[in-house]
């Protein structure tokens, strides 16, 4: 891994030697080979003026942190246990509460309208930004030129995204270099990447814009679009606490879980697993295995479970989301009575 890195960093400073520096700060160059073949194809492919391009890359930033941060894996794998405590927090329950409720019928129209519940909405926003308080401190425009042209294994993918984050910063008529959002480009209160708000963000106000960064509205329409496009099923059930009984023969999974469901209800029924729901015995189901501090915990996720993690690739992403939503939507309902 060490070696790895270095590789890295030592294709990182190549590059920066041909980039332009201005009072210590390292400019695209765009008139680097590879830069400047971006800048013919957005021109022939999308009919960019070459010269306002040419402006708007040069104004980018190529920052060593944004590498760094990138290349730089976790020290360790979080347990469940240890992932949940991040998010499912006294003071994140009661911004959420706070958030439910300054925005109650905002949240229930766009909740009406999609079929997403609010719980889910809110949830997924408390996760990712904290309702607006941690949305990234890099300029979406830096992020994804540095990554781009300046971080060798995912260049592909990253000069897909600042394609589209081009094209979306025409079409909104938005200054592409004034966004702001994470190390890897994800932006604004919902963390879309740039390729996700072309094809799922919404005008959810009327007003011709879509607005993730400030417009309330716009990002918890976004958020509950999403999740319509990948396939949420209105009132159906999440998730579902599960045991292993006395007839369960089968191999336990591993707390790393897969991204699909394939089993059913029924089928997981007949294998021994204990669980509750109101869903069909066809409806699909997967068992899926955490560490939590007071040990192994058996959870089912049903299709719902799974269109949360096209959010986000990760199960304990998805059943953080989906408890804080609970714990929120709880403390929501107490208020009231």
């Amino acid at each position: 891994m060490k070696k790895r890195l270095l590789v890295i960093a030592a294709v990182f400073l190549v590059s920066v030697s041909c980039a332009r520096a201005v009072d210590d700060v390292v400019y695209v160059d765009v008139n680097r080979p590879d830069v400047a073949a971006f800048i013919d194809e957005m021109v022939s492919k999308y009919e960019f003026d070459r010269e306002a391009l040419r402006n708007v890359l040069g104004q980018a930033q190529t920052k060593a942190s944004i590498i760094r941060k990138i290349s730089t894996p976790a020290e360790r794998t979080l347990t469940w246990g240890e992932y949940r405590k991040i998010f499912i927090t006294r003071e994140r329950i009661k911004a959420g509460t706070a958030f439910w409720r300054d925005n109650r019928e905002m949240l229930e129209r766009i909740s009406k309208e999609s079929g997403v519940s609010i719980e889910m909405i809110v949830g997924i926003i408390g996760v990712e930004t904290y309702y607006g308080r941690i949305t990234g401190k890099d300029r979406v425009i830096d992020a994804l030129a540095t990554l781009a042209f300046d971080y060798p294994p995912r260049s592909k993918f990253f000069r897909k995204e600042l394609t589209e984050f081009l094209v979306l910063a025409r079409e909104e008529e938005i200054d592409a270099t004034v966004p702001m959002g994470s190390y890897a480009g994800a932006m604004g209160r919902p963390q879309f990447m740039p390729s996700s708000f072309r094809a799922y963000a919404v005008d959810a106000t009327g007003d011709g814009k879509r607005d993730i960064w400030n417009n309330w509205a716009d990002v918890a329409g976004s958020v509950a679009n999403y999740f319509v496009e990948h396939g949420w099923r209105t009132d159906d059930d999440v998730t579902a606490q599960a045991t292993l009984g006395s007839a369960w023969n089968g191999a336990v999974p591993k707390p790393r879980n897969t991204l699909k469901a394939s089993e059913t209800v029924e089928s997981l029924s007949r294998k021994g697993v204990l669980f509750a729901t109101e869903l069909r015995a066809d409806s699909s189901a997967q068992l899926l295995t955490y560490e939590g501090d007071d040990g192994i915990e058996h959870w089912v996720g049903f299709h719902n479970f799974f269109v949360i993690t096209k959010y986000n690739r990760s199960v304990m992403y998805a059943l953080a989301a989906h408890q804080l939503g609970q714990e929120i939507a709880l403390r929501v309902t107490d208020d009231a009575a």
